[in-house]
């Protein structure tokens, strides 16, 4: 095996570290997880990506998502250019904004009320103040390993015990507001129905991943999303889903479509804006409008809405309306899940392929991966040379063992096939 030529990403990767903390602008991208210097991507195009050393890599990374149809589609692109040439933002409505909504409350039942936002961040933080508001209630659930953006009220880990208040999960986030936030196991929903026996009325909402896509892909126990929709709305408590990264991945209707259903408020993100900056929150009408300015909490966003990222999510979402591309979606996911588990059977390495439709997660270790704490008993160091050598033979995965990867329409059977050849290698190694 070759050794990678990287001479430019270094020397960038140093520059960097100069004046960006850490050299990076989102921790993950520093490669620290898998014992190397990051690559600096110069373009991409389909289902490949490029660095500036010129080497090309098959990606299952996808801008962590957004890239269902691949990188730079030609009819994606041309209307970011032709919305660039009417101007970059106006600070004003658009009917952009209306048609994007529109399609969103077309695609998931549930949400009766759009608004936009700038990020998936923003739209969690967004919907659980909306929930609080609405509900007069200052506690939220979440649930360990679940991401929803680095909001003070999410940045909060679990405490000992079963059901716990969260403890802060970063410096700078203040104890008194970590302790409004309880931490539960995700796919229990015995210990989500005992915190609320504990708490009862006290609890505004629970907000969660429907398929977990931040401690790896992990998906829910057949009946327990309906346990977890039960137990909240016999409490009277709202739930919120965060299909920042389910929401037209696993189905057009994303995670409550394809699991049957209903949450009261739905962050969205992603795909929504093929890859430019942008979330959305909505949900029952009921709730919604008691948003500013027609109701008393208030939110905000000067970029909310930007006719070029709400241009690209209309072109993407139109795409995927027509050709409903699911199906084989599905079909290249399920190839390529077989292939890993293959390579890693042949070479004798314990691991748990988890996939729901075109995202998925090689965990090194031989026990299921159903929450967090099975995820982390996962090799950390295995998963860090496995995607090293993966890199060497130009198979770009997640720099990390806890992330998904995605499937593109872009990914044809060809790509997927040499991508399992790259696994057999690189779990060959492993057993080396």
């Amino acid at each position: 095996m070759s050794k990678l030529d990287s001479e430019q990403s270094d020397i960038l990767f140093k520059r960097a570290q100069e004046v960006i903390p850490g050299g990076v602008n989102s921790p993950v991208r520093a490669f620290r997880a898998v014992g190397r210097a990051p690559l600096f991507i110069r373009e991409a195009s389909g289902a490949t990506i490029t660095d500036v050393d010129d080497n090309s890599y098959i990606d299952y990374v996808g801008s962590w998502g957004p890239m269902i149809l691949g990188h730079a589609h030609p009819v994606v692109i041309e209307a970011i250019r032709e919305a660039a040439g009417r101007g970059t933002s106006y600070g004003a409505p658009t009917e952009l904004e209306v048609a994007l909504a529109d399609e969103i409350i077309s695609a998931f039942p549930s949400i009766e009320r759009v608004r936009l936002t700038s990020s998936g961040t923003e739209a969690a933080m967004s919907a659980i103040r909306l929930a609080r508001g609405f509900t007069g209630r200052d506690r939220i659930v979440k649930f360990d390993g679940c991401y929803h953006g680095h909001s003070d009220s999410l940045l909060v880990k679990a405490g000992s015990g079963l059901a716990t208040f969260g403890t802060p999960d970063s410096a700078g986030v203040p104890a008194d507001l970590a302790r409004h936030t309880i931490v539960v196991q995700y796919n229990d929903a015995d210990s989500l129905a005992k915190t609320f026996e504990e708490q009862k009325s006290e609890i505004a909402c629970v907000i969660i991943e429907p398929v977990a896509g931040n401690m790896g892909c992990v998906q829910p126990r057949a009946g327990y999303l309906e346990a977890v929709r039960e137990i909240t709305s016999h409490h009277g408590a709202l739930l919120i889903f965060d299909e920042v990264i389910s929401g037209f991945r696993v189905a057009y209707g994303g995670a409550q479509e394809l699991y049957g259903v209903k949450p009261d408020l739905t962050c969205l993100g992603k795909i929504i804006g093929g890859g430019l900056p942008v979330g959305a929150f909505g949900g029952r009408a009921d709730v919604m409008d008691k948003l500013a300015p027609l109701g008393p909490v208030y939110q905000a966003g000067t970029l909310s809405g930007n006719p070029l990222a709400v241009t690209a999510g209309l072109a993407i979402l139109k795409l995927l309306k027509e050709s409903n591309p699911y199906e084989q979606l599905e079909r290249l996911g399920s190839k390529l899940e077989k292939g890993f588990r293959a390579a890693a059977a042949e070479a004798g390495i314990p691991a748990t392929i988890n996939r729901v439709g075109s995202m998925l997660t090689a965990f090194f270790t031989e026990r299921p991966v159903t929450d967090w704490p099975s995820a982390k008993r996962s090799d950390t160091d295995r998963y860090a040379r496995y995607f090293r050598a993966m890199l060497e033979e130009g198979i770009y995965l997640a720099p990390s063992q806890f992330e998904c990867a995605f499937v593109s329409l872009a990914h044809t059977d060809e790509l997927i096939e040499k991508t399992i050849k790259a696994a057999r290698l690189a779990m060959q190694v492993l057993s080396s």
